[in-house]
Order: structure tokens, then sequence, then C-alpha cells
């Protein structure tokens, strides 16, 4: 890796010539950039933040919870060994209504699996994917830089960049990708448009300890004021996400340590015994955003520019990180086929990661947004439609075992990465 920094760039008034420019480190684009470095492509990683910077808006102290496919792809990148201590599995899944005697539990031993997945701090992860990027020779990195516009040439997208000491900084790739969150910058100069649906929901992000050991069990709870998930983390703390209209949330935050979690343990009840501690307190509007088109003329949609998900089902960046793997596949296939020389924004590629995708992200999408509403309504009806659902499904095993397998991909083709498999194909 070269230019990790603008005293490392420099000034220069030659571009930067890539066969792909992946335009934010988040951990989404971070894991892409790895995934290309194995097919000997010459990589270009363009971020605003600095390099390695706490402040990367993806590497908070936000917790995701890992599908098991996204631990294979991270064992796959070099990725799972420096973060596996940090990680905590999910063994079961306790989701539950307040007040209501719906309820559904899904064990990882009756699935076959040693865990359900994987709970991990987001810096956590974002350290471990810059410590890779810095051992990757065929990856330039350039942070902090910001993207101002990208211009589709003749064979080429040509990316004009902005570096931390004001310099500016060309970057000419075959293929663009965009991996720079819901107000992508490359989706908007390529066009672009994306539909954004308001929940008029707040997500309320912290930490909490509690008297009694997780045991490893991820809990989704249904409250009144909106869900409520506390997911296992390591030191026997929790990672909470709970979600509320925008006016609640706002007062939740001014509320004492001591009244807020009084306001918990009335929500969540007694499982874990009483709460006895909670961090700091940050709030996360939440929409659901889909890109109108997920590729153009050499460039690709990845990631939170493709879509943004509510955290409910724990889905959005599992599904980013297919994306991004699954683009590396489809580059991965091209190159194999022995050309001489390698176009990765040739449109032959680009169709093909489109018609992949689509399945699995439309699938995810519904279900996910589907949660979300169904959960929202109020109606009494609806309640013991939801109730007698959710304990159906705790009779069903069929039905766990198509959940479970949300872990790999909601349709079609599993990513060979998600499936344990090299990259290259045999």
């Amino acid at each position: 890796m070269s230019d990790a920094s603008p005293t490392a760039a420099g000034p220069t008034s030659e571009p930067l010539i890539v066969d792909v420019a992946v335009a934010g480190g988040g951990l989404v684009g971070a894991s892409l950039a790895l995934a290309l470095a194995q097919l000997q492509l010459r990589i270009a990683l363009i971020e605003a933040a600095p390099f390695g910077a706490a402040d990367q808006p993806s590497f908070d102290d936000r917790s995701t919870a890992l599908s098991n496919g996204s631990r294979r792809i991270f064992e796959a990148l070099g990725v799972w060994s420096l973060i596996e201590r940090e990680a905590t599995a999910i063994r079961r899944i306790h989701v539950s209504d307040q007040g209501r005697f719906g309820f559904t539990r899904i064990h990882a031993k009756e699935q076959g699996l040693g865990a359900l997945g994987h709970v991990v701090v987001n810096r956590v992860m974002g350290a471990a994917l810059w410590r890779r990027l810095s051992s990757e020779p065929n990856i330039t990195v350039l942070a902090p830089a910001k993207v101002q516009s990208m211009q589709l040439q003749q064979h080429q997208q040509r990316i004009e960049c902005v570096l931390g000491d004001g310099t500016v900084r060309v970057v000419e790739a075959k293929l663009a990708v965009a991996a720079d969150g819901a107000r992508s910058t490359l989706r908007q100069s390529a066009g672009i448009g994306a539909s954004t649906w308001d929940y008029e929901q707040v997500a309320l992000v912290s930490n909490v300890l509690s008297q009694h050991f997780h045991d490893h069990v991820a809990y989704e709870r249904f409250t009144p004021a909106g869900p409520l998930a506390l997911l296992p983390l390591t030191e026997g703390r929790l990672g909470l996400i709970w979600t509320f209209r925008p006016d609640t949330a706002r007062e939740m935050t001014g509320l004492s340590d001591g009244q807020f979690l009084e306001r918990l343990q009335s929500a969540f009840g007694f499982r874990l015994g009483r709460f006895t501690r909670i961090g700091s307190r940050q709030l996360y509007p939440l929409s659901l955003t889909r890109s109108d088109e997920y590729v153009a003329e050499r460039l690709a949609i990845v990631g939170n520019a493709a879509q943004t998900l509510h955290p409910i089902a724990g889905q959005g960046f599992n599904l980013g990180l297919r994306d991004a793997v699954s683009l590396a596949e489809v580059l991965a296939d091209g190159r194999a086929v022995g050309a001489t020389e390698f176009d990765a924004g040739d449109g032959v590629w680009l169709q093909r990661y489109r018609e992949w995708r689509a399945a699995d992200r439309s699938n995810i999408v519904r279900f996910t947004d589907g949660l979300v509403r169904v959960f929202s309504q109020p109606f009494g009806p609806i309640k013991l439609l939801r109730d007698a659902g959710m304990l159906a499904f705790d009779l069903m095993p069929s039905a766990k075992d198509a959940l479970s397998q949300l872990s790999l991909g909601a349709a079609g083709r599993v990513p060979r990465l998600a499936r344990g498999a090299p990259l290259l194909p045999p």
C-alpha cells in the first residue's frame, strides 16, 4: 500500500492510473479493496477520513451482528484472525413482544451450527481492515481525500479528489465503485438518483451491563416505543439498539443514567437481572434508501450507497458485504477468462453483477422493511396476528431453517467467499 496520507501522496499533476477505484473506505469499501487485491489488480481506495482514524463514520462504537457468511468472508480476507478475540458468538436468539404472548426462539445447535453469528464493535472491525490494507502493495490509499467529481471518459472514469492538505489528485480508473454511503458523491455524479423512505424513527445506541451474564443470547423485543435489541458483547456487556420516534429519543438522551436504566428495565424485564450501568448514548436517524440503479457505465454501486436498511433485522452490513464480494467474484471470473488486457469496467461484468445481486437485495429489503411495518402497527388485530405468527414460527423447524439461511443470503447464488471457497475459480 502507498499514498496512505497527503504527505505520502504529495502534490502531483500526474493522474493515478488504476484498474478499480473504490470511493469510501468504510467497512464495505475496505473489504472490497482487500478482495480485489487477490486478483492482482491495481486498486485505489479513496477515503475522506484520515488513514486509520477512529472517527471514520463506519468505525464507531456501534455493534454489528456478523452472519456466518460474513465471518467466512473475513476469514478469507485475513481479517477474522485480527478481530476474533473481540467477537462474541450468538448461540441463541430470543424474540418477544412486550406485554403480549408472542415469542420466538432460535438455537444454533438446533440448526447444526456452532453459532448463529458473531457480534463485533465496528471500530474493532475498522482497525483490523486498516491494518490489512496497510500490508497490500496493490492498494493505494488516498486518505484523507474527498471526492469532488467523477467524469466518464472513453475507457475510464476520471475522479477528482482533494487531499487533506488541499492538493488536488486525479484518479483514472477502468472501473469506479461507489461505496461512499447513502449520499454517495459517485452515484450522484453518474446522475443516478435514490428513493428514500423516512421511517420517522431514531435508533438510540449504547452499551449496558446487567447482573446476569448474557450467555450468548441476542434479544429482540418489540415495545410500544419501538424495537429493542440487546446483542451479546465481550466482558459481559450488551450492545443496545432501541428505536424511538424522534421526540421520544431526544427525551431518552436527556434522562440521567439511573432514569434511563429504569425505562430500559421496564421495557425489557428481568431476564438478565437488573441493568447496572449504561454507556454514552448516541442517536442515528433511520430510513430506507434504495439506489435507482446499481450499475452505470464503468460504475458499480455497493453497500449503503446501494441500499441503507433499518437495523431491526441486522442485515444491512451483511448485505453490503455480499455486494462487495459478489462484484469481486464477477471480476475474478472475468480475469480468469485469460484476456490479455482485462478491463474491469467492461459492461459485461457490470451486468453480471447487477443481475446476480437483484434477488438477494430485493428479498432482504422487503424482509427488513416488512418487519418494521408489521411491528410498528398499534392496532389490536395486527398485534394478535403477529403474536400468533411468532408462536407458530417457534414451533416450525422448517421456518427456522429458512431464517437461518439469511446468514448466507436471501436468494440464489451465494458468493464463494461466503461459502468458505477461494475467490479465484479453480
